[in-house]
C-alpha cells in the first residue's frame, strides 16, 4: 500500500516537472509526423463537439436502440398509419414528422439534446410534457435517445406509410443481390507495375482517372505495418534487423507465411470478429449481470482464426454447432461453443411480459445474424416490411419462427429486477484440459453455506417487505456460485449456447452427456411457427402463423425445415452456400476494411440500398469468388492481398491524388490510420517489455462469477473485486468486456460497442487521449521500464537509436538524435534548477524522452 502511495506521489511530481517538456518534444517532432497526421477517412479532431459516428454506426444504433421505444411506447398515438389523425399533431412515423414536431413547436434540435423537447418529455423533466403520461422511460432508454440527438439525431426513415409494395422493389436490380461474376483481367496502359491481379483492377481504376500510385513504401515501414495488420503488435528490433538485413528476394513473402503462422494472428483477428459478434461479458441494458463463461466463445473465435477455420463452417458452427455430427468430444465441445455467437449479446432481464423478452431476444439474433453474415439489416422489417431493401415483414417473422424455436441459454439467475433467467450448456469433460480457475476448497465451500444461512435468518427475521426481497435476492447469487462447481469442488464445464427446443409436445430436456446444466426456464416452449406481429407489438399477432423460412434472394431457393427442427442448420448451410451472393462478398470486404481502413463497399453491415455501391465492384466479385475457390480459407486471403503491390504503396501525399481522389478511394497510395485501441495497449506493453503473450485461462469476469456488474461503479463486479485491473499484463482481446464499463484505454481509444454490431469503429481524436498518454500509470511505467532497456546500451546516441527502433520500427535521422540530445539536455537543466542535479542517475530524462515517443503521433499511427 505505502509502495503504490509513493509511486503515485513520485508520478505526480514527474507531471509537473515534464509535462512542458514532453509537450515541447511533441511540438517539435509535429513537422516530422505531418504525414501520419494527413485526414483519414472517418476520422474526427473536433476539439468540442464529439465526434459522429460513422453513417453506419449511427444506423445500427438507431434501428437497435431509438426506433423500437418509437414503435412499441410511441406509435399508438403518434403515428400517422392510414390517414389517421395523430395526437398534438405530432407523427413519429416518419423522419420528417419527427423533424417538424407537433403543436407545441419542434421535439428534437439535432446536435442539442438539452434543448430538445423530446428529453424533457420522455425524462419527465416537464409534467406538462411527460411522455409517455403515465409511465417514465427507463433511464438507459432516455440516455439512448440523448445520444442519438447529441450525435446528430440520424434516421434512416423516409416518408410515407409502410406497405407491402415496397417488396415490389425488383431486387434484381440490385448489385449485391447478383452472383459474384468472373471478369477478364483488365487492360492497363503500365504493365510492368502489377504484381498480382488485385493490383491490375487498382490500376485500371486509377488510369481511368487519370491518376498513378505513389511509390511503394520503405522496408521498415512496410515491415511495421504488416506486423501490426497481421498480429497486433509492432515487430521486434530482432525481427526488423533479420529482415532489412535479408539478401533474399522474397524476403516480404517470407515475414508474411511467418506472421500467419504467429500465435498474434488469432488474437488479432479474432477481435475483429467479436466487434461483429458483439462479443461481451454481461448483459448490458439497466440490470448488467456478468456473463461468466463468454470467454469460451471468444476462445473458440481466436482458436478458429489460429487454425484457419474455412470460413463457411465458421458460420455454420456459430448458428447450428449443437446441430451438427461429431467425430469426437473435442469437436462436439467446441461446436457447442460455438453457438455462444447468439447467447451473447444484451439482454433486458428485467423485462415483465415473457413473450416480449423472447421477441426482443429473437429479434437481436435475427440482427446480428443479417448483419454479421450477410451485410443486410433484416431486423429493420420487425414493424413494417422494409423501408429500403426487398425484406417483407413476413419473411421477418419467418425467421423469427427458427429462433423463436431455439432456446438459447445465457446462464443467468434470479435477482433484484432480473426476471427472465436462462440455463447453460454442460461440456463434456473428457473435451478439455484441466481449468486453471482456481478450485473451490472444503473450507470456502462451508464459508458459502454458512453466508447463504446467515441471509436467510436475516431475510426472515426482516420486518420490511421490501427489505426481505432484497436481501434474499442475495441468496440466489451465492447458491449460484455452489452450483458451479462439481462434488469434488472443480468447476463445472459449462457454456454459454443454444439447441433446439422440444419438437411438438415433447418437453423432455436433453439430458445424457450434453444436456443443460441447473434449471430450464418455462419449459412450456416448443419448435413451432411465429405469427407476424402488427407493427411489431406482442399484443398484436397475426390470426396464422408464418412458416419458418429466410429472406428470398434471387436465384436462392427457399428453406425445406423438417418441423421437428428449429431450421437453424437449414439457414446456417443456406447463408453459407456457394450460391449465396452476399455471403463472401461482405466477410471479403471486411476483411478489405481492416487492412486498408476503409471497404471496397464503403458500408460494411450495410450491402442493402441504403448502403453505398461498391468502388472496385469487378475486385470485389474476383476476390469473393478466389475466396470460395480456395475453400473459404481466411489465411490464404489475407496473404493474397498483403502481397500485393496496392498493399505495399507508401502512405506520402500526391498533388494530383489529393485534387482528384482526397478520399483515396481509388487507392493511388496507403491511407494512415491510427491504431486501435488494442493495439495502442499492447504495443505499449510489448516495447516495455511487459507483455504476457501465454494467453490466460478464463477471465476475471468468469472469477467474479454471477451477478450484476454494477457499471456505475467502474472496475468493480457484483462480489466487490476488482475486474479491471489495470496490472493486468496479457493482450488486450482478453480484458474484461464488461457492457457500458470497458477499460478506461480501450474506451478513451475508440474500441466497439459491444453492444452493437460493429465492423467500421469510430476514429477520433480528442484531448482526452492525449491527457491520457502524458498522465496514466499505464504509459508513464511503460516509459520507466522502457528506459530499463535502454540504459543497457552505452552512448547516448546508442539509446536514441534503440528507443527509435523500439518505438517506430525505423532509425532516427542525425537531426532526430540532435532534438533528443536538446530534449535530455533540457530535463536536466531542469533537474538541476530542481535541485536534484546531483544525482548521477539520469534515468528519468530518459523516461521523459521514452514517454513522450510514446505520446507522439508516430507511434499512434500505421502507415
Amino acid at each position: 500500500m505505502n509502495e503504490g502511495r509513493e509511486f503515485s506521489r513520485e508520478v505526480a511530481m514527474r507531471r509537473i516537472r515534464h509535462g512542458w517538456l514532453i509537450c515541447g518534444w511533441l511540438f517539435l517532432l509535429g513537422p516530422v509526423l505531418v504525414r501520419a497526421q494527413v485526414p483519414v477517412e472517418g476520422e474526427s479532431s473536433a476539439a468540442d463537439d464529439p465526434p459522429l459516428l460513422p453513417k453506419a454506426e449511427q444506423n445500427a444504433f438507431f434501428e437497435k436502440k431509438i426506433r423500437p421505444v418509437l414503435v412499441t411506447e410511441c406509435y399508438g398515438c403518434h403515428a400517422a398509419g392510414e390517414g389517421r389523425r395523430v395526437k398534438g399533431g405530432l407523427a413519429l412515423d416518419t423522419r420528417e414528422g419527427l423533424l417538424r414536431g407537433g403543436d407545441s413547436g419542434p421535439i428534437v434540435e439535432p446536435g442539442h439534446p438539452e434543448e430538445s423537447l423530446l428529453i424533457k418529455a420522455i425524462s419527465h423533466q416537464d409534467a406538462s410534457l411527460a411522455m409517455p403520461p403515465k409511465k417514465r422511460l427507463p433511464e438507459s432508454v432516455v440516455a439512448d435517445f440523448t445520444t442519438w440527438i447529441r450525435e446528430g439525431a440520424f434516421d434512416p426513415r423516409v416518408s410515407g406509410i409502410p406497405s407491402s409494395e415496397r417488396t415490389a422493389v425488383d431486387a434484381s436490380q440490385h448489385w449485391s443481390f447478383q452472383p459474384p461474376r468472373r471478369g477478364t483481367s483488365p487492360a492497363i496502359q503500365t504493365p510492368d507495375w502489377p504484381q498480382t491481379a488485385i493490383d491490375r483492377y487498382v490500376l485500371a481504376r486509377l488510369e481511368e482517372r487519370g491518376l498513378r500510385p505513389v511509390a511503394d513504401a520503405d522496408w521498415s515501414t512496410l515491415l511495421r505495418r504488416v506486423t501490426f495488420d497481421l498480429t497486433g503488435l509492432p515487430p521486434t528490433t530482432s525481427e526488423l534487423d533479420s529482415f532489412l538485413s535479408a539478401p533474399s528476394p522474397s524476403r516480404f513473402e517470407e515475414v508474411v507465411d511467418r506472421l500467419l503462422a504467429s500465435p498474434g494472428f488469432g488474437e488479432k483477428w479474432a477481435r475483429h470478429w467479436l466487434d461483429v459478434a458483439r462479443y461481451a461479458e454481461s448483459t448490458g441494458k439497466t440490470v448488467n449481470f456478468n456473463y461468466p463463461h463468454a470467454w469460451r466463445y471468444r476462445d473458440y473465435v481466436i482458436a478458429a482464426f489460429q487454425n484457419d477455420k474455412p470460413y463457411d463452417r465458421f458460420i455454420i458452427e456459430q448458428l447450428a454447432g449443437d446441430l451438427l455430427p461429431y467425430e469426437d468430444l473435442q469437436t462436439r465441445a467446441e461446436q457447442i461453443v460455438a453457438t455462444g455467437f447468439l447467447a451473447i449479446g444484451p439482454k433486458t432481464l428485467n423485462e415483465r411480459s415473457g413473450l416480449k423478452f423472447e421477441l426482443d431476444l429473437a429479434d437481436e439474433q435475427i440482427d446480428v445474424t443479417g448483419q454479421a453474415f450477410l451485410g443486410i439489416t433484416v431486423a429493420c422489417a420487425r414493424c413494417h416490411d422494409h423501408k429500403q431493401d426487398p425484406i417483407p415483414q413476413a419473411d421477418y417473422y419467418a425467421m423469427a419462427g427458427i429462433f423463436r424455436s431455439t432456446e438459447t441459454c445465457y446462464g443467468t439467475v434470479t435477482f433484484i429486477n432480473a426476471r427472465r433467467t436462462a440455463p447453460l450448456l454442460s461440456l463434456p469433460p473428457e473435451a478439455f484440459p484441466p481449468t486453471a480457475l482456481a478450485r473451490l476448497g472444503d473450507s470456502e465451500k462451508r464459508q458459502i453455506e454458512g453466508r447463504i444461512s446467515d441471509v436467510r435468518r436475516r431475510a426472515e427475521q426482516a420486518q420490511d417487505p421490501t427489505q426481505r426481497f432484497l436481501i434474499s435476492g442475495q441468496i440466489s447469487l451465492l447458491q449460484a456460485r455452489l452450483d458451479a462447481y462439481e462434488s469434488d469442488g472443480y468447476p463445472k464445464l459449462l457454456a454459454m449456447g443454444v439447441r433446439d427446443k422440444p419438437a411438438g409436445r415433447d418437453r423432455r430436456r436433453g439430458g445424457g452427456a450434453f444436456g443443460f446444466a441447473g434449471f430450464t426456464g418455462d419449459g412450456t416452449r416448443t419448435i413451432a411457427d411465429s405469427p407476424l406481429y402488427e407493427r411489431g407489438e406482442s399484443d398484436q399477432p397475426s390470426a396464422r402463423p408464418i412458416r419458418r423460412g429466410t429472406i428470398h434472394l434471387p436465384g436462392m431457393p427457399g428453406l425445406q425445415i423438417p418441423a421437428n427442427t428449429s431450421g437453424r442448420l437449414q439457414l446456417a448451410q443456406w447463408i453459407a452456400s456457394r450460391e449465396n451472393p452476399l455471403t463472401a462478398r461482405v466477410f471479403v470486404n471486411r476483411l478489405w476494411y481492416q487492412l486498408f481502413g476503409r471497404g471496397l463497399v464503403p458500408t460494411p453491415d450495410d450491402f442493402g440500398q441504403a448502403g453505398l455501391p461498391p468502388s472496385h465492384p469487378e475486385l470485389l466479385d474476383h476476390l469473393a469468388l478466389q475466396f470460395m475457390d480456395d475453400g473459404w480459407k481466411v489465411k490464404s486471403l489475407v496473404r493474397s492481398i498483403v502481397l500485393s503491390r496496392v498493399y505495399r504503396l507508401g502512405s506520402q501525399v500526391d498533388s494530383r491524388g489529393m485534387e482528384l481522389d482526397p478520399d483515396n478511394t481509388l487507392l493511388w497510395r496507403n491511407s494512415p490510420r491510427r491504431l486501435a485501441a488494442e493495439q495502442v495497449r499492447d504495443a505499449i506493453l510489448e516495447i516495455s517489455g511487459q507483455l504476457s503473450r501465454k494467453p490466460p485461462v478464463g477471465s476475471p469476469v468468469a472469477l467474479a462469477g454471477e451477478g450484476p456488474s454494477i457499471p456505475r461503479r467502474p472496475g468493480v463486479d457484483g462480489a466487490g473485486g476488482a475486474i479491471n485491473d489495470p496490472t493486468n499484463s496479457h493482450r488486450s482481446i482478453y480484458l474484461p468486456i464488461v457492457r457500458d464499463n470497458l477499460p478506461e484505454v480501450l474506451a478513451l481509444f475508440d474500441a466497439a460497442d459491444p453492444s452493437l454490431i460493429s465492423s467500421d469503429r469510430p476514429q477520433t481524436t480528442v484531448a482526452s487521449q492525449g491527457l491520457f498518454l502524458l498522465n496514466n500509470t499505464l504509459v508513464i511505467r511503460a516509459a520507466d521500464l522502457l528506459t530499463r532497456r535502454l540504459v543497457e546500451w552505452p552512448t547516448t546516441d546508442e539509446r536514441i537509436t534503440q528507443a527509435y527502433l523500439l518505438c517506430y520500427s525505423r532509425a532516427p535521422s542525425l537531426a532526430e538524435i540532435d532534438r533528443a540530445r536538446t530534449f535530455l539536455e533540457a530535463s536536466r537543466q531542469q533537474r538541476e534548477t530542481n535541485g536534484q542535479a546531483s544525482r548521477s542517475d539520469d534515468r528519468e530524462d530518459w523516461s521523459a524522452f521514452c514517454q513522450a515517443l510514446l505520446a507522439s503521433a508516430e507511434f499512434l499511427y500505421r502507415l
